[in-house]
């Protein structure tokens, strides 16, 4: 029997099978033998012990589509990142840092602003240009009013989503809103520092129907940056793709290089200063993490 793995807690795997439920699990020693760590996300073979009783073992562990290590989760489609538009205020690096860790490893992404009902000076507009050009949709939605739900649900059809960003955005919310089955906890925003209060505990699957799943992880506040090398980083600004072809210099790092064309459209106005701005900041940790490294 195959199934998914949804959930991992303290050494039991909770693998959902199509039409017949979920079962508890236990991994078998050849895991260990292997050095191969089951993880939320897998495709599993099981033998059933208890039908009853909903129990079995884990024999194998199908090949993997993709695998992130921060969370450590598999073959994950497509990823959601949840900001909202106040309360808290969205942290654009932090938006940046997982568009990078997902482009470079293919993946995906839709980005959500929840609280669309909290708009009261342009904030939409202001995120929708900066963010237009970068490679991914952006939907801007109200869990609160029940608005633009339905846009989400159409990325998520079809797709093992794994859905990310800080504490306070209101992703259990919208977990909660998009399925019946399990109630996410929810939490509120501390009064004293406007942060959300951390409700996700552990990474787990939730079955939205037929083939799609929706992975909660634990809020974050920090993201670090995947192990690439930095002159990689800029492929995953698409912004800057229509005006590498005229830097004068091949390789051309869209810093301190005269005549570069990144720059040029920058001052222009066709690139967004946010997004360039954050660009040398995460080229800049790369650059450090290579000088350190020897």
């Amino acid at each position: 029997m195959q199934g998914k793995i949804i959930k991992a807690i303290s050494g039991f795997y909770y693998v959902h099978v199509v039409e017949s439920g979920v079962y508890e699990c236990k991994a078998k020693g050849i895991f260990r033998k292997l050095g191969v760590k089951p993880l939320v996300g897998d495709m599993a073979e099981i033998d059933v012990t208890d039908e009853h009783e909903r129990e079995g073992n884990l024999t194998r562990i199908l090949p993997r589509r993709s695998v992130l290590v921060r969370p450590a989760v598999a073959n994950v489609d497509m990823a959601l990142i949840v900001f909202a538009l106040a309360e808290p205020d969205p942290h654009f690096n932090l938006l940046d840092r997982f568009l990078v860790l997902m482009g470079s490893q293919g993946i995906p992404v839709c980005i959500c602003f929840n609280k669309s009902e909290l708009d009261g000076d342009g904030r939409r507009e202001r995120f929708a240009r900066d963010y237009t050009g970068c490679g991914a949709p952006v939907e801007f939605i109200s869990v609160k009013r029940d608005e633009g739900i339905e846009r989400v649900m159409a990325h998520l059809r079809g797709k093992t989503t794994a859905i990310a960003g800080p504490s306070g955005v209101g992703k259990s919310s919208l977990i909660n809103r998009l399925q019946t089955d399990v109630c996410m906890e929810t939490g509120e925003l501390s009064k004293k520092i406007r942060r959300g209060k951390q409700t996700t505990r552990h990474t787990q699957l939730i079955h939205l129907g037929g083939g799609s799943y929706i992975m909660d992880t634990p809020g974050f506040s920090s993201l670090y940056l995947p192990q690439m090398d930095k002159e990689k980083l800029q492929g995953c600004y698409d912004e800057f793709a229509a005006y590498e072809p005229q830097c004068r210099f091949i390789g051309c790092s869209h810093i301190s290089e005269p005549d570069c064309g990144v720059k040029r459209a920058l001052a222009e106005g066709k690139i967004p200063r946010l997004r360039y701005e954050n660009y040398v900041q995460l080229y800049g940790e790369l650059s450090d993490r290579e000088k350190n490294r020897y």
